[in-house]
């Protein structure tokens, strides 16, 4: 090691940096010296040292080269997708104009409504509900309780549900039991749930559609009637409405002739990752990187986007500069940062505990270790680690900001994808100077193993976003069970099974259904075509890629790759579910959600709502009983190093690693989804006010715009859609 101190490689690009040998053999493992001696790092603009690191403007984010002409089309293709859901809010707000209007015996048109002021870093919420309010809303003039027009109408119809907060808590019945053994003396009595208990609403409208500020028990003061408020401009709603319906009359037209004309042409990159019996989809668009800057790119990924399907791009890093990934440079990054502050918060983390669902601390650098070593418990069981969303997303480009550039640059279809100027994404329309949602980026960085464990794996639980997002893999590492954890695992394994079935966790016939993993037949290796439909994939990608027993155990499915390259083996298997399965996915979930295990490994006891509640991971065995008794299955394919994943907003899906895994997500609003936002906006406001599901939502800060807005300025069009969408 000192006689490797003594030795530098200078760069004979530039001839002033030099960089010794055991900087090069730590911080650029992939670079040999005489890559270094012909363009050092830093000339290649991937250095990692510690200024660059925390230096953004090296390299140029956006992709993009737009006509005026495109961005027309863009703007009006934006627009008229959007259309309709504005009329639905406008629709919403003269239907209560009316109503306010039958209560003060007057024309709809002399209805005079109060104005209340809020500013750009203010935000009003229904006291009742907890939804975002737009605009139009009731207000109490004593108490101020803010109701919104959504509760007014199920108050009026006799409907209005309680909003009661969960209090159901998992039992920590201790190491042992987690790991098959028996429970703790002191948790042996068992802890029914309490039920969230409604609450009694007495509360209901006069005759002519008035509504009273609702007793102090449900947080108003019961002495006043509420009076109906607005946040915007008078009218601005219904006005903006009327410029955009004359607009999109012109331009609808237009925008369809300019499509159909556009010629479409080359044949789709598909991989196959389903085989569901009578579905066209199966299938799912694939490209390659490095042919999406293309018009006609674009228009085939709008094509399969428009229609729910996930969209999976390879090679994505292969365009950028190539700055590492590595742990240990991103450790380097925050953890050597200038702020010294900064520095030491980042010297620890808080990891979630896969086995127990449950957050540990430990520091920084031995989480790191354990991400490229491995770690185990006592018994030689994996301890599966993860840390979601860190360093915290909000501050992702201040800490990070290189990775933060090489991520964005990264990024395809940055029409869509771009945080920062994507024209079709509906997040960067808002007004400038008011405050933003939370998109992203967002790191995840987990442990991970080939073998599905059935317990403690390390996965993201079954799930359903409200915005559409983008994931990369960016870095991956293999670690592989000892023999002696082998062993630990089949002895462990056994034992979960008893306690599964002591504690009546498993149906006739499922545990003998599961074969051995470490059996002959796992390693044979089966070429697709031959347990699949060859036929559905296009020509020049049949039978290039196989897969061992125990992936097809899974239906995992792989994308094509060139001919004659080496096809690497996937670091994150994903299930991604289509919208129109999701009442018969829910519907299995609630029939078996007692064969689930979830925090401390206890069984699951209690669903409000068997996807937002996030308790649920699918095994291999469970959905091949989903496909049995319910006919769903997902699109199933595993990720690898450089590939993105986009996934649509309203598509359930869960992820389990199958190496230890770094990836890079930013979430963002597509005209395309947008019923989908505001259908899952009303299944979160029925969920308890303290679910889980309404901790992780987005939320966008309502603003009051001073200056009246054109149609053709569209942000202000997207900020009424953005601010009743989330919450």
């Amino acid at each position: 090691m000192k006689s490797e101190r003594k030795y530098v490689v200078p760069c004979g690009k530039c001839r002033t940096k030099v960089y010794c040998i055991q900087c090069i053999k730590q911080w650029y493992p992939k670079m040999s010296e005489l890559d270094v001696a012909e363009i050092c790092p830093f000339c290649r603009r991937n250095c990692n040292c510690s200024v660059c690191l925390h230096t953004s403007g090296f390299i140029e984010t956006s992709k993009i080269n737009m006509t005026d002409c495109e961005k027309v089309e863009h703007l009006s293709y934006l627009m008229v997708s959007l259309l309709p859901f504005l009329r639905q809010i406008c629709e919403e707000q003269t239907q209560e104009i009316e109503f306010e209007a039958s209560i003060q015996r007057v024309h709809s048109s002399k209805v005079g409504v109060s104005e209340t002021l809020c500013g750009n870093d203010e935000r009003v919420y229904c006291n009742h509900c907890a939804t975002s309010i737009i605009d139009l809303h009731r207000s109490c003039p004593k108490c101020s309780y803010e109701l919104c027009l959504t509760c007014c109408k199920e108050i009026r119809e006799g409907r209005l549900s309680g909003r009661a907060e969960m209090k159901f808590q998992y039992v920590n019945r201790g190491y042992g039991y987690m790991h098959g053994g028996d429970p703790l003396p002191e948790s042996c009595l068992h802890q029914t749930p309490d039920d969230h208990v409604e609450p009694s609403v007495m509360w209901s409208a006069d005759d002519n559609g008035t509504i009273s500020c609702p007793p102090t028990e449900m947080g108003g003061c019961g002495d006043c009637v509420l009076e109906l408020t607005r946040i915007l401009p008078d009218r601005w709603i219904s006005d903006l409405e009327k410029e955009a319906r004359d607009l999109v009359l012109i331009l609808d037209n237009k925008l369809t002739n300019l499509r159909q004309n556009r010629a479409e042409t080359g044949t789709d990159m598909l991989c196959k990752a389903a085989s569901r019996e009578g579905s066209d989809d199966n299938l799912l668009y694939c490209p390659d990187s490095t042919k999406i800057q293309e018009d006609e790119e674009l228009f085939r990924f709008q094509k399969h986007w428009i229609k729910g399907e996930p969209v999976i791009v390879r090679n994505v890093l292969d365009k950028v500069t190539g700055l590492s990934w590595e742990p240990m440079v991103m450790w380097r990054a925050l953890c050597e940062n200038v702020d010294s502050e900064v520095s030491s918060m980042m010297s620890e983390v808080k990891a979630i505990d896969c086995l127990a669902s449950c957050e540990v601390e430990i520091s920084t650098r031995q989480f790191f270790k354990g991400y490229t070593q491995g770690r185990t418990y006592d018994n030689f069981w994996p301890e599966m680690l993860k840390l979601k969303d860190w360093p915290p997303s909000d501050k992702f480009e201040d800490l990070m900001p290189r990775h933060c550039d090489e991520f964005i640059s990264a990024l395809p279809f940055q029409e869509y994808s771009d945080p920062r100027a994507g024209i079709l994404n509906l997040a960067v329309k808002l007004p400038s100077g008011v405050l933003k949602p939370d998109l992203g980026p967002k790191t995840y960085i987990a442990y991970g193993v080939a073998e599905e464990l059935g317990r403690g794996d390390s996965v993201t639980k079954l799930h359903c976003d409200m915005s559409d997002a983008v994931n990369i893999l960016t870095h991956t590492e293999e670690v592989l069970l000892t023999e002696e954890q082998h062993s630990a695992v089949e002895r462990l394994k056994k034992e979960h099974r008893a306690q599964d079935l002591k504690e009546n966790l498993v149906r006739d016939g499922m545990d003998e259904s599961i074969e051995e993993p470490n059996s002959d037949n796992n390693k044979e290796d089966t070429d697709v075509s031959e347990i699949n439909d060859s036929e559905l994939l296009p020509s020049g990608i049949r039978g290039e890629f196989k897969m061992s027993r125990d992936e097809m155990q899974g239906t995992a499915f792989t994308c094509p790759h060139s001919e004659g390259t080496m096809v690497e083996s996937g670091g994150a298997l994903w299930d991604i579910f289509r919208r129109q399965d999701v009442p018969k996915l829910e519907a299995y979930l609630r029939k078996h959600f007692k064969e689930f295990r979830h925090v401390y490994c206890s069984p699951v006891e209690q669903v409000i709502h068997p996807i937002h509640d996030q308790c649920f991971y699918l095994s291999s065995e469970h959905k091949k009983k989903l496909k049995e008794e319910f006919g769903v299955e997902p699109w199933t394919f595993e990720q690898k190093l450089g590939e993105a994943v986009f996934i649509p907003a309203g598509c359930p899906h869960q992820v389990r690693n199958l190496k230890s895994c770094t990836k890079v997500a930013v979430d963002f609003v597509s005209p395309e989804n947008v019923d989908e936002c505001l259908r899952l906006t009303k299944e979160f406001r029925l969920l308890p006010k303290n679910h889980r599901a309404r901790e992780d939502k987005l939320e966008v800060y309502l603003v009051f715009i001073k200056r009246k807005c054109y149609v053709h300025e569209i942000s202000s069009f997207v900020f009424i859609l953005l601010t009743h969408i989330f919450f």
